[in-house]
């Protein structure tokens, strides 16, 4: 076909060229062809196609095969998986299964304990109530026994009273009044004594109590004291470093003075400089500028300045550091910074020599100890006392008390109002509102009053005894008084024939109010009041 094909334009054109009526004959000979050759090409793809099909079939078939081999081999694979399942939690089952079991056991034993000691009690109130009313009809006995008797003693008194009257030439009434008398003058004698009697036995049990607490207090507590001045020395490795301090003109000193604030004081000892002033952080920053100048050597206003600017960062900075040591070591977290600054501050607070900062920690300790004895809250005493000199940190800066300027600075930083109560009490400025502003105020005076914690001047000692003796001299009926422990105990002789013994006691307690009303001291004082009566005789 394929050369049939080629071959017929050359046929049909000599046809034409012949007999053009054959052109029609032509033409249906090469569609005929043409149809053929269609039809021999569609049965040879035809063949193909089918050998494909085949092909695909038998590839299709292949990976069902393995498809289905693979899912039987999962399925074998979740069986066993569903059947350890099982397995496992029908272990768990039987578990649970046997501790319901011993649980309603023991319970069914404890039901029969308690059923047991129910049925024990019932039997004991029974036999308690036979016991109750047979005591019940004895007194009901007794008791009609009692009126009987009564009545007979009725009948007598009335029978002694007609023949009293009869030999004391007096009236019923007359007689009770007198005797009336005689009794309430002894019953108000026996109160008295009675009064006296449990007033003595309880002050011995509560100073007993205090004692024992405080003693557990103290120790427990064990801290050392080092006595710090107002005035700081610095020394003087060289004599010619005198000159450099002051400088041409004195220009490196009042430098220095202006910058710190402090006063130096060159002119009392050749070999150290005093640094002079009332606010003790610009004292300890003046301190510590003038040891690093004097180590250096350089000295001039320009140096002055930048050692200055170092050294009170360095304090600033330890400042902040000793206030968030003091409130970590307490377990303190929730402390206003002002607070925590002003905490630090107070390591360079002194009170008569003593540290301020550790002197707070020493009664934030002691205050939490007796709290605890006393079962009160524990961390509310040891922040109340950690915060009580609180307002000694800026007193030196600001007008009033510092009671006053820490309630203030308290308040202001949203501190517990036991807290706040606390500072502003501790002096007694105010009314405590809670027990553990007292034991703050106790705590206090523990730690400033115990040996060494404080230096006092001879002055103030002198001051203190003749005050306390000549309030003990101001009251009627005392002859003479003697302020013993320097200060801490005052006894007060009176005159037996002025003052009894009831208006010793009244004594003892106003003498002790008034001094507690005018004196400021550390600690307690003690007034004892001593009623003596001498008898003399002469022999001849």
């Amino acid at each position: 076909m394929t050369s049939i094909v080629p071959a017929a334009p050359g046929i049909l054109g000599a046809i034409v060229a012949r007999d053009p009526a054959l052109l029609l004959l032509a033409a249906g000979l090469v569609i005929v062809s043409l149809a053929a050759g269609v039809w021999i090409g569609w049965l040879f793809a035809a063949r193909r196609g089918r050998g494909v099909i085949d092909r695909a079939r038998q590839i299709g078939e292949r990976l069902v095969e393995e498809a289905r081999g693979q899912a039987e081999q999962e399925a074998r694979s979740l069986l066993a998986q569903a059947e350890e399942e099982a397995a496992r939690r029908r272990e768990a089952w039987d578990e649970e299964e046997t501790r319901r079991r011993g649980a309603l056991e023991e319970a069914e034993q404890d039901a029969d304990r308690r059923h047991r000691r129910l049925v024990d009690r019932d039997r004991a109130l029974a036999r308690r109530d036979q016991l109750l009313s047979g005591r019940e009809q004895d007194l009901e006995r007794r008791q009609a026994e009692l009126e009987s008797a009564r009545a007979e003693v009725a009948e007598l008194e009335e029978q002694v009273l007609v023949r009293l009257e009869e030999t004391a030439e007096l009236s019923r009434d007359e007689a009770k009044r007198q005797l009336m008398e005689e009794v309430r003058a002894e019953a108000r004698r026996a109160a008295a004594a009675d009064v006296r009697a449990i007033k003595d036995e309880l002050q011995r049990n509560s100073e007993h109590e205090a004692r024992k607490i405080m003693a557990l207090a103290i120790e427990r507590l064990s801290s050392d004291f080092s006595p710090e001045r107002a005035v700081s020395t610095v020394p003087l490795p060289d004599q010619n470093l005198r000159g450099r301090i002051i400088g041409t003109e004195g220009r490196n000193i009042r430098a220095f003075e202006n910058l710190t604030g402090m006063q130096l004081v060159l002119d009392d000892s050749p070999d150290h400089v005093l640094v002079s002033g009332f606010n003790p952080i610009r004292r300890e920053i003046a301190r510590r500028s003038l040891e690093k100048l004097i180590e250096g050597g350089t000295i001039h206003p320009r140096k002055i300045q930048q050692v200055v600017h170092q050294a009170r960062k360095k304090v600033e900075e330890e400042i902040v550091a000793a206030g968030r040591d003091a409130v970590r070591e307490f377990g303190f977290k929730d402390v206003h910074p002002e607070m925590v600054e002003l905490l630090g501050r107070l390591k360079y607070r002194t009170s008569y020599g003593q540290n301020v900062l550790a002197h707070v920690m020493e009664a934030a300790r002691i205050c939490g100890i007796m709290a605890a004895e006393l079962r009160l809250d524990q961390a509310l005493a040891e922040r109340a006392a950690l915060f009580h000199d609180i307002g000694k940190a800026v007193d030196f800066e600001q007008e009033g008390t510092h009671p006053e300027i820490g309630g203030e600075i308290a308040r202001r930083c949203g501190e517990h109002e036991v807290v706040i109560n606390a500072i502003e009490s501790h002096h007694e400025d105010c009314e405590v509102i809670h027990p553990i502003a007292v034991l703050v105020a106790a705590a206090d005076a523990l730690s400033g009053s115990r040996p060494g914690a404080r230096r006092r001047t001879t002055v103030d000692y002198v001051r203190r005894i003749a005050r306390l003796e000549e309030l003990g001299g101001s009251f009627d009926g005392v002859r003479t008084c003697y302020a013993l422990q320097a200060g801490r105990e005052l006894r007060v002789i009176v005159g037996a024939d002025r003052i009894d013994d009831d208006q010793a006691a009244l004594l003892s307690h106003d003498l002790a109010q008034r001094i507690q009303a005018e004196m400021d001291y550390p600690g307690r004082i003690k007034v004892t009041v001593i009623r003596e009566v001498r008898a003399q005789a002469v022999a001849r």
